[in-house]
């Protein structure tokens, strides 16, 4: 998921230069009536679930809030916005979430989805080894996203540098529609625009974000939960509720895949063969393992440091106390 401009002029915005629009319409934290802010983009997210199940009905009842799911299409936007306190709490990819827990007033709660990026080529494509890409054009979502050191370190361990390729920037949205239509030879980016394009025959996997870092049980990690310091202290109890539900929702993805893909097509009106489709093929990866241990996390913010992503002084910081009593929980059933 893209964190684009996040080293350039997403720095600046995320410090300190929030537009005037996002702090006139800051939302009140958690009294009685009021609403709870949680970002999250169209995708395969265990929140969708969560709302599905019914999970958060008994939250904004015992706690007397209102929690509203506010859409954002990736991770940039979505951190601007919780510099601004627009959003108290957040689902996005573990790019912009390790970026937004070292540099906002933030911390990272949970490992929410493994996986999730692909490298692909159209699904005719002569091109079956990254070493063939040399000459070629791939498309990706900006220099600021995860998916461009990915790349890059997926050309580098075939021998090739950037200088032998030609790279072109676009939407992560459009990468499946350019390889239908064989407007670039192969292009990287997230789900659920992998799955889309893989389910409806317009490309095939060169290579999967597992195969390029493996971090945790043999995956990348594709997705993190993350809220703002102060709303955390202020309501502990309320953000376990929130967490409790994020994890009820992986354990039930990861029993009724099904089931769970219905739920998203109706959610967030992703095709459900599409959601099934990235379930069943292991696009999006779900586990138990949620909780962000220092050693999965210390690997991923020293491959964001060497990438730009984040500067030498980031350091993410992480509240994992949430998600292990979420387990616990869960267990405990």
């Amino acid at each position: 998921m893209n964190v684009t401009h996040l080293t350039r002029r997403t720095l600046f915005t995320l410090t300190g230069g929030v537009c005037l629009s996002l702090l006139l319409s800051l939302t009140p934290y958690a009294n009685a009536g009021e609403v709870i802010n949680y970002g999250v983009q169209p995708a395969t997210q265990p929140i969708y679930i969560a709302k599905a199940l019914g999970l958060l009905k008994p939250i904004e009842k015992q706690f007397k809030v209102k929690i509203v799911l506010r859409n954002f299409s990736y991770g940039a936007p979505e951190n601007q916005a919780m510099a601004a306190g627009e959003l108290q709490i957040a689902s996005a990819g573990m790019g912009p979430a390790v970026v937004a827990s070292a540099r906002l007033p933030a911390k990272l709660l949970a490992i929410s989805i493994l996986e999730q990026t692909a490298l692909m080529v159209p699904k005719d494509s002569p091109i079956h080894s990254v070493k063939e890409l040399k000459g070629k054009t791939i498309a990706f979502p900006g220099v600021g996203s995860q998916q461009y050191p990915l790349l890059l370190k997926a050309l580098a361990d075939a021998g090739l540098k950037e200088s032998d390729v030609k790279l072109f920037k676009t939407k992560g949205s459009e990468i499946g529609p350019l390889l239908k239509s064989h407007s670039v030879d192969a292009g990287i980016t997230w789900d659920p625009h992998v799955s889309y394009a893989l389910a409806n025959g317009w490309a095939r996997v060169l290579l999967k974000a597992e195969k390029i870092l493996p971090i945790l049980q043999g995956h990348y990690i594709g997705n993190g939960e993350y809220a703002r310091i102060d709303f955390i202290e202020k309501h502990p109890k309320l953000v376990q509720a929130l967490m409790d539900a994020n994890v009820k929702a992986i354990d039930f993805i990861i029993k009724h895949p099904k089931k769970a893909a219905a739920m998203w097509a109706k959610e967030v009106g992703i095709p459900e063969k599409v959601a099934l489709y990235s379930l069943k093929e292991n696009i999006s990866v779900y586990s138990l393992d949620v909780v962000p241990r220092a050693s999965a996390m210390d690997a991923y913010t020293g491959f964001l440091k060497k990438a730009g992503i984040l500067r030498p002084t980031d350091n993410p910081k992480i509240a994992p106390s949430f998600a292990e009593k979420a387990l616990d929980e869960l267990k405990a059933k």
